[in-house]
């Protein structure tokens, strides 16, 4: 009884495993508040000029109007490009991509999403990205880096134009990144929701175990 006792305390005495690294959560949550300061003095930049026949709510946008839209974007801006170029450096560096988002399959991800869609998919490891993960996590820096050339080029069009002439021009560097916005907000929405329905990933998230 004794050694099972023991061996008890030994179990619950052992360190929780730490699932989310300092430096990946710190920066997680700085990109978070710059992505929102973004986003939303963004629709109040987009409300000066529309590119579709709607505009977004004066109460959800940052700024009161167009100027202290724009000072809140490039704010903001800076924030996010420092930022994000410290964790895809930290990420590439570590071998954290690598490990964590490859290899990225067609069959991995129709399974994964089919299990996801039947509420069959497992996150007993919090470690591992499931596939369909793997794929949206990959994707959303690829957007973060094309929404981030395709705003240089509508900021300095002029000084920037080799920038914009690859995206053809500067109205479609507009549509580029008006279109890596609203991925980013859709990114947000399911990334949120998988955050609430697996509470133990938002945990290792703030705390890292």
């Amino acid at each position: 009884m004794s050694s099972i006792a023991a061996a008890d305390e030994h179990v619950s005495a052992a360190p929780a495993k730490i699932i989310q690294p300092a430096w990946v959560r710190t920066m997680h949550w700085i990109n978070a508040i710059a992505m929102i300061l973004m986003i939303t003095s963004g629709w109040q930049i987009y409300d000066a000029s529309p590119l579709f026949g709607f505009s977004f709510p004066r109460d959800i946008t940052l700024g009161g109007w167009l100027a202290g839209g724009l000072l809140w974007h490039f704010a903001a801006m800076w924030l996010l490009m420092v930022n994000g170029l410290a964790y895809l450096v930290t990420g590439l560096a570590t071998g954290r991509f690598r490990r964590k988002l490859l290899p990225i399959t067609p069959s991995g991800v129709s399974h994964d999403l089919k299990a996801a869609l039947t509420f069959k998919l497992a996150h007993d490891d919090l470690t591992v990205y499931n596939s369909v993960q793997r794929l949206l996590y990959a994707g959303i820096i690829v957007v973060g880096v094309l929404i981030v050339l395709s705003g240089l080029s509508i900021w300095k069009p002029v000084q920037l134009y080799w920038l914009v002439s690859l995206f053809g021009d500067y109205p479609t560097a507009r549509y580029v990144h008006f279109f890596c916005m609203a991925a980013i907000c859709a990114f947000l929405v399911v990334h949120v929701a998988l955050a609430l329905l697996v509470p133990r990933s938002l945990r290792a998230m703030v705390i890292g175990r």
